[in-house]
């Protein structure tokens, strides 16, 4: 007598189970994704770097440059000092959100992940901000942090904290620090959907043959939570590291334009804007596609190194 999977196997050439789409008809369900992505990413791409290498008279083309616009940005004033402070700054974004954002993210997603009953409600909690516009998150904070108007100095002082009551985005010392906070305080959601479905995808059964073992929760975290979950560390890690890079809403919506104050504040991206729209250069086109091309590599460069070393360290483990 036949099996029941056999009865139910169609017939024919190596038993396929379905018609195997011929490379013409592949071609034309991916040619939309393929011209929406030449027409929105390759084809700017390709511009501002054919743009860096021309000097310009406002908007018409003067004369082949080379890497003038290059030797511009990083070693004239007043371009070179700003953009070696912007990129600090930008640096410091990210191993803010790193610190803050995403390991606090894996803690609570590690709570919450133990928690069935209300572990959907507080992932929506706590996903509710990264659905919101980075402007309006920005414009609401600086409402929220006015040292005149603001709740959250009034706050401060109606508990007797006066002493904590500050100006927090007038400080030059402590303005980054809340453009930091702000910025965690929107993305955290991100990582916590995240690392909460890889948590789903462990197989209890590891843990629960390590806790017969002997294993504490600490060491059943150390040594089996977090190598299984390296791959989606890795994913976190290089998206956090180029959101942070190309930072601009919420220093934008918290700062302005000039990164106030004294420059405090200032990222790759608001001197990106100054530089293309109200520097007042006449070259300006040239310069801020030089600069475009320069934050593209850069992040392109790092990308590939995390990416290739959270792989080697995937591979050890595995």
């Amino acid at each position: 007598m036949a099996s029941p999977v056999a009865l139910v196997r169609p017939k024919g050439r190596g038993n396929r189970t379905g018609t195997a789409l011929t490379t013409p008809t592949a071609l034309l369900f991916v040619l939309p994704a393929l011209v929406l992505f030449a027409v929105l990413i390759l084809y700017p791409m390709v511009t501002a770097l054919s743009y860096s290498f021309f000097e310009w008279q406002g908007t018409s083309q003067s004369g082949f440059a080379g890497f003038a616009n290059y030797a511009t940005l990083l070693f004239q004033e007043p371009y070179a000092s700003s953009l070696w402070n912007a990129f600090g700054h930008n640096l410091l974004l990210f191993l803010g959100a790193i610190v803050f954002q995403n390991s606090l993210g894996l803690g609570i997603a590690t709570l919450l992940h133990r928690r069935r009953r209300t572990k959907r409600l507080f992932q929506t909690i706590f996903a509710l901000p990264y659905l919101v516009s980075p402007m309006v998150i920005g414009y609401l904070w600086s409402l929220m942090l006015s040292p005149l108007f603001g709740p959250v100095n009034a706050i401060l002082r109606g508990v007797g904290l006066e002493s904590m009551a500050l100006p927090w985005l007038g400080d030059p010392k402590l303005a980054i620090w809340v453009i930091v906070f702000v910025s965690a305080w929107q993305w955290i959601g991100f990582p916590i959907l995240l690392y909460g479905a890889a948590l789903g995808g462990i197989p209890e059964e590891i843990e629960e043959a390590a806790s017969l073992d002997g294993a504490s929760a600490g060491k059943r975290f150390r040594f089996i939570t977090i190598p299984m979950l390296v791959p989606t560390i890795g994913i976190i890690t290089v998206l956090t590291f180029i959101g942070s890079m190309e930072a601009m809403p919420i220093p934008f919506a918290l700062a302005g334009s000039n990164g106030a104050p004294a420059g405090s504040t200032d990222v790759m991206m608001l001197l990106f804007y100054r530089t293309a729209f109200e520097s007042g250069n006449a070259n300006s086109i040239g310069i801020s596609s030089a600069l475009a091309t320069v934050l593209f590599l850069f992040i392109l460069l790092i990308s590939v190194v995390i990416t290739s070393t959270m792989r080697r360290a995937e591979r050890k483990l595995f």
